[in-house]
């Protein structure tokens, strides 16, 4: 089937007279959607991204592709919803089939060449899910994401391969993963620029700001937190943010100093709502004024900053109140590099190319839906009733938090803190929008870790 879909592309691509334009994905990780100053923050300081936000399109209505880490980016990367996608767990090393279609084999088909940098999550080294199996010329960093959970791990890898972290001293610059991670996305994108007659696909999905919450005591992003009536913990979370805004403004002050700033489209988000810890809810509120966090189905848990910025065809300072979420990028970027034909016919998403263009979208989704099935770490087993579920059509919204409780449903323009759970008042529309999430899901495949040496959680 893969084999298939790659020789089609292959033709399709082949029409090219010029390269199509590059593509820079920075996804970062437990980023809430009010947890950026363009989304209305007013304690965490991202002068970066606010002017960043100024140049292109601002999302007031992105959601993520799910609330938790690996769900999400087996929706983003194969552009299918959390009912058909291959990863519904997230016990962190559950692979991506081999028959499953990334971002990248798509856009290989326009000879782009792809990298990724940072937490993949979707297959441990050796297996069908690895980056490289899966379109990338090359991907460093963390494959299985319990590894990720380590700032300064003994190693990272390079295409299933292990390379010590060396020199590594906890607490410092040396051996800070985010940092080597920075290098390596900046390396590519520079290689890749050299190549004027090849497109590059940049993928980086960062590790920050991720807790455990942790950043070398040396960086300056603590200076601005340090006299915070805080706790130490939210300090330390609100100076990676202000971290990875600093570093996502030297990948485009790269892209100007190579001179293809106005021949790449950058996009950045996040892969679910924020922290779920209070006294980071207290101090910074990264929800904003929505209910919730990551690991729940409410707007905080799965709405997220999304904004692009693509020089000569996106008018800067626009924002839209469109409805999308992670499973739209990969048809999106296809039509931007000129390949929507060769879109796999699974994908669920939907293209946002025309709505950058400050035109309608050619289709608009009846619905999107999400759902998570809990994991009980303590028993290894799914906990027995546990899936979270939501759907959302138009201006309304139901969910529930496990599914054997009833369906909550909620009218998002007069209450977007979800507040008024009107299913009382509205069964049949409750009952209507039960009907489609029934229908928007196929049962879950096996999600299956791959084996493990002995002791060990990852590879």
């Amino acid at each position: 089937m893969k084999f298939s879909f790659i020789l089609f592309s292959l033709l399709a691509g082949a029409v090219y007279a010029a390269p199509p334009p590059n593509s820079l994905l920075v996804m970062v990780d437990d980023l809430g959607p009010a947890d950026l100053g363009c989304y209305g923050s007013q304690e965490v300081r991202t002068p970066r991204l606010d002017a960043f936000a100024r140049e292109g399109m601002k999302f007031e209505q992105a959601y993520a592709g799910c609330t938790v880490c690996a769900p999400t980016r087996s929706v983003l990367m194969t552009g299918i919803h959390m009912g058909r996608t291959s990863v519904r767990l997230n016990t962190g090393g559950v692979p991506i089939l081999d028959s499953d279609v990334t971002i990248a084999e798509v856009l290989k088909a326009a000879d782009y060449a792809t990298g990724g940098f940072g937490k993949w999550g979707l297959g441990d080294i050796h297996t069908e899910g690895a980056p490289e199996r899966q379109g990338f010329d090359v991907f460093h960093g963390y494959y299985h994401q319990i590894h990720a959970h380590s700032y300064w791990p003994k190693y990272l890898i390079r295409n299933s391969e292990k390379e010590p972290n060396t020199p590594r001293k906890l607490r410092t610059a040396e051996g800070y993963s985010h940092y080597k991670t920075l290098a390596e996305t900046k390396a590519f994108i520079r290689r890749s620029a050299a190549d004027t007659e090849r497109p590059f696909f940049c993928y980086a999905p960062w590790c920050p700001p991720h807790g455990h919450y942790e950043l070398p005591a040396e960086d300056p992003a603590n200076e601005y937190y340090k006299d915070k009536p805080w706790t130490p913990r939210t300090k330390k979370l609100a100076a990676m943010i202000t971290m990875t805004d600093r570093h996502f403004g030297e990948l485009l002050d790269l892209l100007d100093e190579l001179g293809i700033a106005d021949n790449t489209v950058v996009l950045f988000s996040s892969d679910n709502g924020g922290s779920e810890h209070q006294d980071i809810i207290d101090a910074i509120n990264p929800g904003g004024e929505l209910r919730g966090h990551k690991r729940t189905m409410t707007e905080g848990g799965i709405r997220t900053p999304f904004l692009v910025r693509w020089p000569g065809h996106t008018k800067p300072g626009t924002t839209t109140r469109e409805v999308i979420s992670h499973q739209d990028v990969l048809p999106t970027l296809a039509a931007i590099a000129g390949l929507g034909d060769a879109v796999p016919e699974a994908v669920t998403g939907l293209s946002f190319a025309n709505l950058l263009e400050g035109k309608p979208m050619e289709e608009a989704h009846d619905y999107h839906y999400w759902e998570w099935p809990r994991w009980d770490w303590s028993m290894q087993r799914l906990v027995p009733g546990g899936t979270m579920q939501a759907l959302r059509q138009g201006d309304w919204k139901i969910l529930r938090h496990r599914s054997d409780a009833p369906w909550e449903l909620y009218h998002l323009p007069n209450d977007v803190g979800e507040a008024n759970n009107l299913a009382e008042q509205h069964s049949a529309k409750v009952k209507a929008l039960a009907k489609l999430a029934a229908a928007a899901r196929v049962p879950m495949r096996p999600q299956t870790e791959p084996e493990m040496p002995d002791g060990k959680k990852f590879r």
